[in-house]
């Protein structure tokens, strides 16, 4: 399990970094500017705990487990926002605007979540395949 929550850790961190670069490339900066926090570590490697989620569901319908995966990361995202923000005064991320949710959740980002669940089931199985405990 501490395997898989290094390997989930590392991956988000490189996808945050290269979804931020994205975002900045779209707003103008040829520079390419990806960032994260070194507390995002901990939050993407609690994708572990999601693994039984998918044991669970993996023969439903690719639709609610889309559904299923995007709420589950919503509330990952808005309960860890909320505690490093009550307990500690850090906030590695505050989304602002029209779908945000007190900072910590952005509701446009459902497709996104939606995706990114789905393609963690192959993450998953890959890893089980691979005998990566």
């Amino acid at each position: 399990m501490m395997k898989r929550f290094l390997l989930y850790g590392f991956m988000g961190w490189g996808i945050e970094v290269f979804w931020t670069g994205l975002g900045s490339l779209i707003a103008g900066d040829p520079k390419l500017s990806g960032y994260s926090s070194l507390w995002m570590f901990l939050v993407y490697g609690n994708a572990v705990f999601l693994e039984r989620v998918h044991d669970g569901i993996e023969d439903w319908p690719w639709f609610v487990r889309g559904l299923i995966y995007m709420l589950l990361i919503w509330a990952i995202e808005y309960v860890c926002g909320f505690l490093l923000d009550t307990l500690l005064g850090v906030r590695p991320w505050h989304y602002t605007g029209r779908y945000a949710v007190n900072g910590y959740i952005r509701l446009d980002f459902a497709l996104v979540w939606f995706v990114a669940g789905l393609g963690f089931e192959r993450v998953h199985r890959s890893l089980e395949k691979m005998g990566v405990a």
